[in-house]
Order: structure tokens, then sequence, then C-alpha cells
């Protein structure tokens, strides 16, 4: 129905005759001559319609916005005055020979070019209307080409695309399954992946050394602007491989994608230690464009006159650290305040500072609440941090857990609020992870999942397994986990040691990964692989705030779809063959009963 898309007219067509097909962005009358801005998924062309053609013109007085038309005429340059150097198509225009009108439509609930002024939920439930917003569509655009480039890649690299099993068994990899009764097995239930983990390693034991997949994966956790029930992965697995094997070859592919789509040549890729990302940044995940760092001062602390500072300083949970912002002392006491507010929320009891008005002047040129305390180590102090007139420090001082979420996350915003970035791209890698971490009650938990192989031998990973290092590696973009993934256990007896460090008894491993378990007993392979997360790595190329942008018909913050009105009630009939039986809602009726 059409020769072009609209964004494709040039200067280069001058007389040709086009066919196009697209929907009314803008309507204009004037003087007699009517104006149509068509626009479809490449760009906005102008259309001249004049009273010389009176079916085309009368179709046209007739369209208005979101019609959906067929339009043929002639390429022509725009008169002189009229052109727009700041529109791909702004130097031509169309002259309508005919104007088809090919289904009209009702008032949008929002204008295009006014989609800031109406709230999210009514562009969700109305996704269809807000993916039509040029917006949207490059963003879309542009992750249909990041898929393409790391499917040429990884292509090139001998890997198969093989698809893993969406109905599949509930495994523990961190979060809430989604579960889906079987009408055929009443009372048992499949889940839906959270990774394809278990099938890849499968793969491996089955001689497909190189698989890979964009796979959809499933998680019934809280959400956040990063985090979607359904997401997608570039999953990727290999045989016969070390640690730098899969980093060299991963970082490769981002290198390329970012050159092939962006145009952008990333800088060096460091390798930090976990241990060292912790300390330095508070995080395991630190945006290096930010040049703030948290600095250990406990030596110092030990014996001051303030329990705040000297208790975490002496315990050996505790941490007391500081953080120098270079000017920051022109922050406001009201700034201040709103900063002690929000490291609050990760646990933070408040936020100590001092400001640096006059070095020299000693304690006389500082200004601080906590000032008094620290007569005896004020210069150690300021030598520690680098401090110089018209900075400011702040201090974290609890646990080390604490003090590292919450100092780590003022950094990240004292960052955004400053403006303090020095470059546009900041990847890394962080090595080096521990095997488990520990909760409140001293109970260890894989840190990644219960498949990462450690570092050490199966004997020395026995004698202290709580303080095992892990073959695990991240990749870190701006302060965004990329993709993270690891070398994987391909020993059975391994395996078994881990699960029983983990509290999985032979019974409850056999249960759960018994079809592992017996894979690894014929002929595993050494084996690891990384999984990077698509919506992340299009949110950050595409410059969107949160994934959702990103993302075609995406969840709410509630996990529900505003446009389908998903999830919703079933009809007693589909229960009944699912041998499901529902409580009553209290007071608002249902399909169940009591």
């Amino acid at each position: 129905m059409r020769s072009h898309y609209c964004g494709q007219l040039n200067e280069t067509l001058v007389d040709q005759e086009v066919a196009l097909c697209g929907w009314v962005h803008r309507r204009r009358d004037h003087g007699g001559v009517i104006f149509l801005d068509l626009r479809d998924r490449d760009g906005i062309a102008q259309v001249v319609v004049d009273p010389d053609t009176p079916e085309a013109f009368a179709n046209a007085d007739r369209a208005r916005n979101e019609f959906v038309l067929r339009i043929r005429g002639r390429i022509r340059l725009r008169p002189e005055g009229t052109q727009n150097p700041n529109m791909p198509t702004g130097m031509i225009e169309v002259l309508a020979s005919d104007v088809e009108v090919l289904n009209t439509a009702a008032t949008p609930p929002f204008q295009l070019d006014e989609h800031g002024k109406v709230g999210e939920e009514t562009r969700l439930k109305h996704r269809y209307i807000d993916l039509r917003r040029p917006e949207m569509i490059d963003k879309l655009r542009l992750r249909s080409r990041i898929t393409h480039s790391v499917r040429a890649y990884l292509e090139s690299q001998g890997f198969l695309d093989i698809e893993t099993p969406i109905l599949t068994r509930a495994t523990p990899e961190g979060a809430r399954d989604y579960l889906v009764p079987s009408r055929t097995h009443p009372g048992e239930f499949f889940a839906l992946p959270q990774s394809p983990q278990l099938f890849k390693q499968l793969l491996m034991v089955s001689g497909f050394d190189r698989y890979y997949q964009i796979a959809k994966c499933f998680r019934d956790e809280d959400l956040r602007a990063d985090r979607q029930p359904e997401f997608t992965q570039i999953d990727l697995e290999a045989s016969f491989v070390e640690e730098s094997d899969i980093m060299s070859l991963t970082e490769d592919m981002i290198r390329q994608l970012f050159q092939d789509v962006l145009d952008v040549s990333l800088p060096a890729f460091p390798k930090m230690p976990y241990s060292e990302a912790m300390n330095r940044y508070g995080s395991d995940k630190p945006d290096l464009r930010i040049p703030l760092e948290l600095i250990d001062v406990n030596d110092l602390m030990r014996d001051v006159d303030f329990k705040v500072f000297s208790g975490p300083a002496k315990a050996d949970d505790g941490r007391v650290a500081a953080l120098k912002v270079t000017g920051g002392a022109k922050l406001s006491r009201k700034e201040i305040d709103a900063y002690t507010d929000f490291v609050n929320i990760y646990g933070a009891k408040g936020l100590a500072w001092i400001k640096v008005n006059e070095r020299a002047k000693g304690i006389e040129g500082l200004q601080s609440p906590i000032v008094k305390f620290m007569e005896g180590i004020i210069e150690s102090l300021l030598d520690r941090v680098g401090a110089e007139d018209g900075d400011i420090i702040f201090f974290g001082a609890d646990k080390a857990r604490i003090v590292n979420e919450a100092l780590g996350a003022l950094r990240v915003k004292l960052g955004e609020d400053l403006d303090l970035y020095t470059q546009e791209w900041a990847p890394l890698w962080v090595v080096d992870f521990p095997m488990f971490e520990a909760d409140d009650a001293g109970r260890l938990a894989a840190l990644h999942h219960p498949f990462t192989a450690p570092s050490s031998s199966p004997e020395a990973f026995k004698a202290d397994p709580a303080n095992a290092l892990s073959r695990a590696y991240d990749m870190v973009l701006n302060g965004t986990e990329l993709g993270g993934g690891s070398i994987r256990i391909h020993d059975q007896a391994m395996q078994r040691a881990v699960f029983e460090v983990l509290g999985i008894g032979e019974e409850e491993a056999e249960e759960k990964f018994g079809f592992l378990l017996d894979a690894l007993r014929f002929g595993a392979p050494p084996h690891g692989g990384l999984a990077f997360g698509l919506d992340r790595l299009v949110m950050l190329m595409s410059g969107a705030k949160t994934i959702r942008e990103v993302i075609a018909f995406p969840k709410t913050q509630s996990a529900a779809c505003l446009m389908t009105d998903a999830p919703g009630e079933v009809s007693a009939d589909q229960l009944k063959e699912l041998n499901i039986r529902l409580r009553q809602k209290a007071q608002q009726g249902g399909n169940g009963e009591a």
C-alpha cells in the first residue's frame, strides 16, 4: 500500500510519485489549502492538499488527529521561507493527488506531543497510543538494533541459539516463583523460570559447548525502576572456559555493541575485587563517573569522646567512614538536613558533617556540631580525607553494612545533585565475590546462586566455607549491573558440599535439583557463563529513566497491566478444571468457596 515511509523522503525524490500510509499527526487549514502532517514509525512528512483535487480535499477536510490515511502524490521542494532544516523531511512536501481515509479515530486520551502533562498510569492504560510517540519508537528501534548486534556477534563466535522451557519446576533462586497450576496433574504446579540457569548447564553436559538465548525470565519480587516481574536476559554459557574467557568475550561483545549502535568507543574495563568496591564505594556496582570515595577512619575514631563514632569503630562488625565532597561547604543546612533524611532510608541514624571553611585556622576554621569531639585527631582526619577550604566531610558510623549502603547511596545522590560526573561511560568488572552472605541470624545464603563454583580447592572450601570466595564476575556500567555470571560447579561432590553449607539436605537436594545432580554424574565439562539484563542495557543506552520506557508493554510498580487489566479473576469452571478452590473474598464476593 505504500512506496516509502514518511521519514525516508528527501530532496533526492523531488518530482517522484509516492504512496504513504500513516496517522494524522496534525491538521492545519490555511486559507483553503489543507496541510496534513502524516506520521509513521520512520518520521513525519508534510502533505499539501488543495481544492484542485476535490475528492482528496474533501477527505483531508474531514480528517482529524490519529485518522489512518493513505496518501498518493508528488514530492516537491517547500517554498522558500517555509523550509524547516531542523526536521529530517523539512525541505520537501508531498502535493497530494489522492487522500484515502483507511480508518477514523476517536479523540485520543492525550496528545502525543503533550504526553508529559499526563500521568504514567494514563499512558500505560493506553499504551498503544503512547507507543506511537517518536520517542517510544526510537527506544524500541534501538532495542531491536541491540538484539541484532548481540545475535550477530554471538553467532560469529560459534554460539547456538537454543530455547529452554518456560514451564518448569520451582527451584530456589533468590526470589519468589510465579506458579502455574497443572490441569493434568491435580494439586501440582509448574513454575515460570527465574532464569534458564539449570537448563543451560544441562546443555553444557549435553555437549552444546556454546549456547545463547534472548530469554524471558520471571520473578515475583518487589519492583523498582530497573525491575519488572517479567524481564529479558541475554543469556549465554560455554564449556571448557575460565573466567577470563567469558569476561574477554562478553567485554568484546559490549564494546562492539556500543560501537555499532551508538558509535561510542568504551574506555578500559578495570577489574576490582568485591571487597575493594565495598570499601571504597559502599557498593558492588559502583558508578566510577563520580569522583567520591568512602575513606575508613576507624583507627582515628576509636578513642574519641563521642560514642556515636567510638562504638562502631571498636565493634567487630562496625565501620566509621568519611565522604569528602570537594566544594561541598556551599551546601545549606536545609540541603544537609535533606541528605540526612535520605540516608535514614538505608538505616542510618543520622549524618554527621564538618564544613572546612579555613583549614589554616584549625578547629576555629571548621563548622560542625561534632567538631568539639575531634580536637585530638582533627589534623590527622583532614589529612586522611585530603580536605581543603570549601569542602564538606560527611560521616557514617554503624554496622559496616549500614554505613556502606547509606554512604554508598549518598555518594550517588551527591553525584546526581551536584553534577559531579567526570565521563559519560564508566565500565568495570567486579570480581572475587564471597561465596555466601550471612543473614541477621547467622545463616549462610548464596550471594549469587548455589551453582557458582568456589575459587578454593574442595578441601579449603570445606574447611572454611564462610570465608570462601567465588569464581563470579559482574559487569557494571555507570553504577548499574549490566550482567553477572560465574564459572559453575561441574563436580557432583562439590555441588553437594555447597548444598550442605546452605542447609539443603540430601532429600531436599534430590527433590529440587535431582536432575542436575544426576547429570553431573555423566561427564559434565567445566563451564561458565553470564546473563545480561537486556532491559537495563537498553535503558542505559537510550538514556531512559526506567526500564518501563524500553519495554513495549510493561507492568506497573504493583506488577499489574493497566491496559489488559491483568491479573484478573477467572471463571469458576476454569478453577474447577484446575482443581482449585478459592477462599471467599471478605465482603467482595468472588469465585471461591469458604
